[in-house]
């Protein structure tokens, strides 16, 4: 699957005179929005390694924030994007026929939980496919009410932003946002929101949706739909526990409201299946997909049942989405999740490095959760096990640490240290990274006790 030399390789003082003068100039023009995590310009990339502009490698867990599966750029990929550059960069699906976009949503269609046919419309990313859902949901029901979850993430354009809780700065001084979003309690049982310990809550949370929100909060004849993460990402990898989902949809079913499975980071197979929600064996109405769909180009989708996805020509519609480049790597993408064995060994590989974290949880104070499914991964880091107080602290120094040495993640929630790295990865390549973040985590853990 990969190839001997698979250890990062740090050649410079971080960052790199380059990489220095470049984000001097970054400084200067670009948007200082965006969330740059590490002083390292990138240039290039393959498979699991990342290139900065001064020579240094890096081992990619992060697999640019959950969209290289297949790590970056992939042979096959690679040639099922130039073979379809010969033919067409461009076709906009929105008002031509194109075949690549008539197969990729066929085979969105089988992969989708759920009997019968579904029907998919293309876009370019995962908050645009979100748009996508929120709108249809409300075309179909006639009703202008939505539930999202607390912690959820779901994008920052205006609807896709009303219906994420993630973090203060991603909706602060935005209001008015679209109105009727009513955000509830996540399932998230490591830090209960109702203070209540699993199992012996009895699903709390969801009995609180039915018996105060839907009742009194928002009326259950107005809500369109309920939109949840399978597994919350940005949140901090917060995994429900079994019965979370099954309940929900019961509850949405009572009501006849859309469930919607915000699939955009939970998708292509990083859990072991295909959709995140199969593990709950529920079948949503609605699904949003993007991040590794494109195989490293962009490209989101909105796979709805076919009695949902009937609305009039014009009512929504895109100029890029559905691209033929995108199109191309998604289906070659999809291809190598399916004949590859990629989801086994996401599975396989993420047992494997569940078993040393949980081993080094037992050891360092500091860790209080260690949760996943397959390789998407959350470690949350505390300052202590007892108090379970939130540690951005050191979740954020012990990623900086980990990136001086050649190893680069991401962090998410208020203290969480996400795993999220390409499909390919073996018990070797997971090895080398665990090591790097146990020398980390021992570093900053013993800064702490000083």
């Amino acid at each position: 699957m990969l190839k001997n030399n698979y250890k990062p390789e740090i050649k410079t003082k971080l960052p790199g005179p380059k990489s220095k003068k470049l984000i001097a100039i970054d400084k200067k023009y670009v948007s200082p929005s965006y969330t740059r995590d590490y002083p390292a310009v990138l240039e290039r990339a393959q498979g699991v390694f990342l290139w900065d502009v001064d020579g240094n490698k890096y081992l990619d867990f992060h697999s640019g924030i959950g969209v290289n599966s297949l790590g970056n750029r992939h042979p096959a990929i690679i040639a099922a994007i130039k073979k379809q550059m010969e033919k067409s960069l461009h076709i906009p699906s929105a008002d031509f026929y194109h075949p690549l976009a008539i197969q990729l949503s066929e085979k969105l269609s089988s992969l989708a939980p759920g009997n019968g046919t579904k029907k998919v419309f293309l876009n370019n990313s995962g908050t645009e496919a979100v748009e996508t859902a929120f709108k249809l949901a409300r075309y179909n029901k006639r009703r202008p009410r939505m539930i999202s979850f607390i912690d959820g993430f779901h994008g920052r354009t205006m609807g896709a932003l009303s219906l994420t809780a993630s973090k203060l700065n991603q909706r602060k001084y935005f209001a008015p946002l679209v109105p009727e979003v009513t955000h509830v309690p996540y399932a998230n049982c490591y830090r209960c929101p109702l203070n209540l310990k699993y199992p012996s809550c009895e699903m709390a949370c969801v009995k609180y949706i039915d018996d105060v929100i839907l009742k009194k909060v928002a009326p259950g004849e107005d809500v369109a739909a309920i939109v949840v993460e399978p597994i919350q990402g940005e949140g901090g990898f917060v995994v429900p526990p079994p019965e979370f989902h099954p309940l929900l949809k019961k509850v949405a079913e009572k009501y006849d409201i859309l469930y919607v499975a915000d699939e955009v980071q939970t998708g292509m197979g990083k859990t072991g299946k295909f959709f995140a929600i199969e593990h709950w064996k529920v079948v949503p109405d609605i699904i949003t997909t993007a991040k590794a769909l494109g195989g490293g180009l962009p490209l989101g989708a909105c796979i709805a049942k076919d009695k949902l996805m009937s609305w009039q020509p014009g009512a929504h519609s895109t100029t890029f989405g559905g691209n033929p480049l995108s199109c191309a790597a998604a289906l070659e993408t999809i291809k190598h999740l399916e004949e590859d064995g990629l989801m086994q060994n996401a599975t396989k590989i993420g047992n494997f490095i569940m078993k040393r974290l949980e081993k080094m949880k037992d050891k360092y104070e500091i860790i209080g959760d260690v949760r996943g499914k397959g390789l998407m991964i959350g470690i949350e880091f505390v300052k202590s096990k007892k108090s379970k107080e939130a540690a951005p602290d050191y979740s954020n120094k012990i990623a900086y640490e980990c990136f001086t040495n050649g190893l680069m993640l991401l962090t998410c929630g208020v203290s969480v240290v996400r795993f999220i790295p390409p499909l390919i990865i073996n018990e070797e390549i997971a090895d080398t990274a665990l090591d790097i973040f146990e020398k980390s985590v021992q570093k900053i853990s013993s800064q702490k006790k000083r």
